[in-house]
């Protein structure tokens, strides 16, 4: 999402069913096969069969896959209206939603239906999709012709229609955008709705004469998109909508709250009615006034929880998730955190649902222009299992992939991998002030480190000073590792902090402590670098191609790398949805909930925690500037780690472990959600803790 990213000071270079759809997914699927190209296509990459290279030649079975023998340019493009069934400009008339569509001819003349790739946005007007910035386009008589990114290019052919939606106040639609509410998601979800037959489609924005999907749409869709996009498609997936087959979320929110705060913490521009005036249309922008002051009212800057957040969290509502979710994220992405897919995830997990993953050591980039060959096959054969009933092996590979080093992935069955166990560690003084140490055992009574916030620094500052006496943060270090040493998941620090002033905000960061090459993702790009070079992943025509730039990684050499981060207002420590002011001189427990993370501290580096103020470039200072006082022996850190208690051992000691947790089948059970961190089970709860 465009967002206005302001990157940390200095920053160094960064359970569905198939058998209602399987009849007719086998139809267009054997069409496919016996019907001639109609169109000049750019060859697709080589699909490889799962496990090829294990498998004779002469025994081996073809694995089902939709091919390009539909004509590109001969493809049906139209645009539809439909009634989202709400008024949210409040003139008088329901708001209707712009969608433009491109479908294959073929199928349709023949009497066959195809499955829909929608992609609902409020970009493609006012600020383009993708590395290249495109937008749509259209014809003299208002007809599309331009849809941006490869996903017509790509999947028309094979017997799939895409379907672009404008959501409401952008673009060519109505209403008013509402940034992730009620408005938002249901500009898609009338889409997934009438192309289902539910409800009614228009073949112009103002007119009666109907227009409708069922006689060439068989009602299984998919939905993806990065960052906004994205965002939508978990909130459409979250109302249990009959059709929405799958999504695939690239970088996406889950709860607005957490999108502008974190623990009551305002985060950048933490309000979102710039936001909504940033997307909407100049129509809009004239009609749309009231509904940006009720947001701008109902979404205080203080960080208290209100309605208007509960209606833009779709997280307690993943029980109602139909749908197969295929989850891509940047684990630096600084513009929608980490935190963003761990909730999402854990709560999906919980509910049974189908799910993948895919984590990038990028900030927010969209895989194709990070794995781009990869991405191409890994979708292509996502959308024929799930859209077209394949029975390709996808839904039996392995859960995730993780980027370890630039261009460099590895796979797990399950994520986190089984075995993760949420362990704590404490932090204990050292030699000299704020430079302590980090292991398993729990520092004297009476220990305690200071630091004062200092709103001009940020985590790279802190980094970079972890094993130096510095006024703005205290950290905590390991001994060099013997042993590599996995975090997978979410982790939580749990502070007990003395106030010097009537507010403050906390910043907690786990850091990877030694040189290694990562990708850039605090420098332009993200991550990637664009290169003049273009590969081609589909069929083109004059006005709209197929080919799109190359892109390489963009790495750096570092001394350190933030693995994980979390912040907070320590006004909440009673009630995390409402803050309050804060009695100088009085201890407060607060637990803060760092972003989810899969990250290998390699043998020889350090784990470090660092506990800070404000995070600049990422989190807004208090109205005050505190002193805060830790209370050592009140503080700790639950890190989910593969091995558990016993990994950390080996690794820091050399020894297994010999304390409270099992090295055996529990370890092998007990794995810690994303998310947030579980209560962790080794160890004592800190004294005082409960309030």
């Amino acid at each position: 999402m465009p967002i206005r990213v302001r990157r940390p000071r200095g920053a160094r270079s960064s359970r569905t069913p198939l058998a209602a759809f399987a009849a007719a997914a086998v139809t267009t699927a054997l069409t496919a096969v016996l019907i001639a190209p109609g169109g000049a296509q750019a060859a697709p990459p080589p699909v490889p069969s799962p496990d090829s290279s294990s498998v004779s030649p002469a025994v081996r079975a073809p694995v089902p896959e939709s091919r390009p023998v539909y004509s590109y340019a001969d493809a049906v493009r139209e645009s539809v209206w439909v009634d989202t069934g709400l008024d949210a400009d409040a003139d008088g008339r329901t708001d209707r939603v712009a969608v433009d569509i491109v479908r294959p001819r073929e199928p349709a003349a023949a009497g066959r239906k195809v499955p829909v790739i929608m992609d609902a946005s409020p970009y493609y007007a006012c600020c383009g999709r993708g590395n290249e910035g495109q937008k749509k386009t259209y014809d003299a008589d208002g007809d599309p012709v331009g849809f941006p990114l490869f996903y017509d290019n790509h999947f028309v052919p094979r017997g799939y229609a895409f379907a672009a939606v404008d959501l409401t106040g952008t673009g060519r639609s109505d209403g008013c955008d509402d940034v992730g509410g009620r408005s938002d998601v249901q500009s898609a979800k009338a889409v997934v709705d009438w192309l289902n037959g539910r409800v009614p489609g228009y073949t112009t924005r103002t007119g009666d004469r109907p227009a409708r999907a069922t006689a060439w749409s068989t009602g299984a869709v998919g939905m993806i998109g990065k960052s906004w996009d994205g965002t939508v498609a978990n909130g459409v997936a979250a109302t249990g909508v009959e059709g929405l087959r799958t999504i695939v979320p690239i970088g996406a929110i889950s709860s607005w709250y957490d999108y502008f705060h974190s623990q009551g913490a305002p985060l950048y521009d933490a309000n979102p009615t710039w936001l909504s005036d940033y997307v909407h249309s100049p129509e809009a922008r004239a009609r749309c006034g009231a509904v940006q002051e009720r947001i701008a009212a109902a979404t205080p800057y203080s960080g208290d929880w209100t309605p208007a957040w509960t209606e833009r969290d779709y997280v307690p509502d993943a029980g109602e998730v139909k749908a197969s979710v295929f989850v891509v994220h940047g684990q630096q992405d600084l513009n929608v955190r980490a935190s963003h897919f761990g909730r999402w995830w854990d709560a999906l997990a919980a509910h049974g649902v189908e799910r993948k993953i895919w984590l990038s050591q990028t900030g927010h980039v969209d895989p194709f222009d990070f794995r781009r060959a990869e991405w191409v096959r890994t979708l292509h054969r996502w959308f024929d299992h799930y859209l077209l009933g394949h029975d390709n092996g996808i839904d039996r590979e392995p859960m995730a992939d993780i980027e370890r080093a630039p261009d460099r992935w590895t796979t797990d069955r399950s994520w986190p991998p089984r075995g993760t166990v949420p362990t704590v560690l404490r932090p204990a003084p050292g030699a000299a002030p704020g430079v302590g140490t980090l292991g398993r055992g729990p520092a004297a009574p009476g220990g305690t480190e200071t630091f004062t916030d200092d709103p001009a620094l940020d985590e790279l500052d802190w980094a970079a000073d972890a094993d130096r006496p510095t006024p703005a943060k205290v950290s905590f270090t390991t001994r060099p590792l013997t042993r590599d040493l996995r975090i997978s998941g979410a982790s939580t620090v749990t502070v007990t902090a003395t106030p010097s002033t009537p507010t403050a905000h906390l910043t907690a960061v786990l850091v990877d402590l030694g040189p290694d090459t990562i990708r850039a993702y605090s420098a332009p790009g993200e991550g990637i670098t664009t290169l003049a070079t273009r590969t081609c992943w589909g069929a083109s025509t004059a006005g709209d191609s197929a080919c799109y730039k190359e892109t390489t990684a963009r790495t750096a050499d570092v001394a350190h790398t933030v693995v994980s981060r979390g912040w907070a207002d320590l006004g909440t420590w009673a009630d995390p949805h409402r803050g309050r002011p804060l009695t100088p001189g009085r201890a407060y427990t607060l637990t803060l909930n760092l972003a989810a993370t899969d990250h290998v501290v390699p043998a020889g580096h350090r784990l470090a925690l660092i506990v800070a103020g404000t995070d600049n470039g990422l989190l807004d200072p208090p109205s005050t500037r505190p002193t805060l006082t830790l209370d050592l022996a009140r503080t700790r850190a639950v890190v989910p780690l593969l091995g558990g208690p016993r990994a950390f051992d080996r690794a820091t000691t050399g020894r297994g472990a010999t304390g409270d947790l099992p090295a055996g089948p529990d370890v092998q059970q007990r794995v810690v959600p994303t998310g947030a961190a579980t209560p962790p089970r080794d160890g004592a709860p800190i004294p005082g803790e409960a309030r």
